[in-house]
C-alpha cells in the first residue's frame, strides 16, 4: 500500500475493490500467451498501449528501476519492429513479487519485478517478453471481446462474495480495465509461444532457452506443494511444451542464417543485483494476523481465518467462504464529513445512516447502508463504513455482506477498526525486505557448496537452486556468477 497513493486515493477508486483474493498478502498476478504459424493479418489501426495503464499501476505499483526499465523498452521495441503488427506498443516492470507477466489488448506488457528475479539470461526474458508480445500481435485479448477482471498478481480467479452477491457491488469487479486476466485457448498459447520464439530469434537471441524457464516454473508449483505459479495458472503447461518450444527454435535458427545467437547470462545476472525479493515488508505485511505498515506506521488485526490482500491502493480481507468481504483503504477528501460522502456515492449506498464517534481515539465517522440495487436479479450488499482521521490522513474499513448474513459479520468488521493503532514496535517498524545478490565462484565447487561459502542456510538451498535454475550437484567453474538471496 503505497503513501502517495493512499494519500491522493479518490473515492471512485473504490470501483476496484473487488479483485479475488489469495491466502497471503502482497500483490500478485500474471496473464497472456503463442505457433510460428499464420502470421497475423495487419491491423487498421496501430495499438495504443505505449503508457501503462493507470489502474494497472494502482493495484501492482511501479517497480523504479531505470536500468531494467530500460531493457525492457529496448528489447518490446526491437522486437515490435520485426512483428507481425507493429504498434506502438509499452512494456513495464511492476512492483509485485509474484512470478507473472501480461499483455493487456490495449498493447501493453508488464512484467513483475518477481519474474525477472527468476531469469537467468536475457534469452529466457527475451522469449517471454516475445510470447507476450506474440498475443497482442495476435490480438488473442481482442478476438475474446472481454475486458477482463484486474485480479492483482498472486491472486485466485473466482468470485470474492458469492456470485451474485459480488455482481451486485456496483459491478465493481467487471471491466476494472481492458487487461487480461485472459483465459487463452491450447490454439492460442501454441501461436504465442511460436511467436515468442520467432520475434527473440529475429533480434538475435537463443530461443531455446525460453523452454528451460517453462522448467523452471514448473520446479517453483512442485516446491510450493499447493498453489501453481500465476504464470502457469494462465498459461497452461504440458508434458510437450518444453519439446515443442525447443523444436520451434531450432527451426528458427535454421531459417535465419546467423552462425551464432545470444545467451547474455552474466549481463542479465548483472543487471538485477539489488532486485527486491519476495514481500517488500515497507509497504505493508501479514503476521500473526496483523496488518503491519511500516512506511505508514499503523496496524491492525485481520479476522482471525480470513484470507487478505495487500496491494498499493488497498489491504483486501475476504472471509475464507467468500461470503463477506472488508477493505481497508485511503479515503480522498479534506474532513472526514467530506470523505465519508465521496465514498457513500462511489459505493453506491444512498441515504446512509452516519456518525461521528472516535476509534481506539482517533477521530472517526461510521455510516451503514444498504446499496442500491444495480438490476432486479442480484441482491445488493449491506455496507458497514468506518472513516479514521489520522494526522492528515484519513482511511476507511469498508465491510461488505449480504443483507441476509451481515450481522454475523459486522462485528468482526468493528474489531478490525477498533484495532486500528499507531505502529511503534521497533522491530516491525525497522523490517527491510530482501533482495538478489549476484556472487562469484571462487574455485570450480557444486552450487550447494557455493551456496553454503556465500551464508545461506541450507534449509533455503532448493529455493536458490530453482532461483538459479540449477541442480544443488551442478558444477560452477571458477568465476560462474550466481544469485543469492539477503538483505
Amino acid at each position: 500500500m503505497n503513501y502517495l497513493l493512499l494519500r491522493g486515493l479518490r473515492a471512485a477508486a473504490l470501483v476496484g475493490l473487488l479483485a479475488p483474493l489469495a491466502g497471503s498478502s502482497g500483490i500478485t498476478n500474471w496473464a497472456a500467451r503463442h505457433s510460428a504459424t499464420a502470421p497475423a493479418t495487419p491491423a487498421a489501426r496501430p495499438l495504443q498501449g505505449a503508457k501503462p495503464d493507470p489502474a494497472v499501476l494502482a493495484q501492482f505499483g511501479l517497480y523504479n528501476d531505470a536500468k531494467l526499465q530500460s531493457l525492457i523498452s529496448a528489447r518490446g521495441k526491437a522486437m515490435t519492429a520485426v512483428s507481425d503488427r507493429p504498434g506502438d506498443y509499452g512494456f513495464t516492470i511492476v512492483d509485485s513479487p509474484v512470478i507473472n507477466a501480461f499483455a493487456t489488448p490495449d498493447g501493453h506488457v508488464y512484467f513483475t519485478r518477481g519474474i525477472m528475479a527468476y531469469f537467468n539470461n536475457e534469452a529466457q526474458f527475451s522469449g517471454v517478453l516475445g510470447h507476450e508480445l506474440g498475443h497482442i500481435t495476435a490480438q488473442h485479448g481482442k478476438k475474446q471481446q472481454t475486458r477482463g477482471t484486474i485480479a492483482g498478481i498472486g491472486m485466485i480467479l473466482g468470485s470474492v462474495l458469492a456470485p451474485k452477491l459480488m455482481q451486485s457491488i456496483g459491478g465493481v469487479a467487471q471491466e476494472v480495465v481492458g487487461l487480461g486476466m485472459l483465459k487463452y485457448s491450447r490454439n492460442d498459447e501454441n501461436e504465442a509461444d511460436g511467436l515468442g520464439v520467432k520475434y527473440s530469434t529475429k533480434i538475435g537471441y537463443d530461443a531455446s532457452y525460453m523452454a528451460d524457464f517453462f522448467q523452471t516454473l514448473q520446479r517453483t508449483e512442485e516446491q510450493s506443494g499447493s498453489s501453481i505459479p500465476t504464470f502457469l495458472s494462465t498459461h497452461p503447461n504440458s508434458a510437450d511444451r518444453y519439446t515443442r518450444v525447443k523444436q520451434l527454435a531450432a527451426q528458427a535458427k535454421q531459417g535465419a542464417g546467423r552462425k551464432t545467437y545470444l545467451v547474455n547470462r552474466d549481463t542479465y545476472l548483472r543487471s538485477i543485483e539489488g532486485l527486491t525479493f519476495g514481500e517488500d515488508p515497507r509497504q505493508g505485511f501479514v503476521e500473526n494476523s496483523v496488518f503491519y505498515h511500516p512506511d505508514l506506521k499503523f496496524r491492525f488485526p485481520i479476522p482471525s481465518g480470513w484470507k487478505s490482500q495487500n496491494s498499493p491502493d488497498k489491504f483486501q480481507m475476504q472471509e475464507p467462504n467468500g461470503k463477506a468481504l472488508l477493505v481497508f483503504l485511503g479515503a480522498g477528501g479534506s474532513s472526514l464529513d467530506e470523505a465519508a460522502t465521496g465514498l457513500a456515492k462511489a459505493i453506491g449506498v444512498a441515504n446512509a445512516q452516519a456518525q461521528k464517534t472516535t476509534i481506539n481515539g482517533f477521530p472517526a465517522l461510521v455510516f451503514e447502508g444498504d446499496q442500491q440495487a444495480q438490476d432486479q436479479q442480484n441482491t445488493p450488499a449491506h455496507v458497514l463504513a468506518q472513516l479514521i482521521q489520522d494526522g492528515n490522513s484519513i482511511f476507511a474499513f469498508i465491510g461488505l455482506a449480504a443483507p441476509a448474513s451481515f450481522s454475523a459479520y459486522a462485528p468482526q468488521f468493528q474489531q478490525a477498526a477498533q484495532g486500528y493503532a499507531r505502529l511503534t514496535e521497533a522491530s516491525k517498524l525497522s523490517r527491510q525486505p530482501e533482495h538478489v545478490h549476484i556472487r562469484t565462484a571462487t574455485g570450480t565447487q557444486t552450487l550447494a557448496s557455493a551456496l553454503a561459502s556465500a551464508g545461506v542456510p541450507a534449509k533455503r538451498n532448493n529455493e536458490l537452486a530453482i532461483l538459479n535454475g540449477m541442480q544443488l550437484t551442478d558444477k560452477l567453474p571458477k568465476g560462474t556468477l550466481y544469485k543469492v538471496v539477503g538483505k
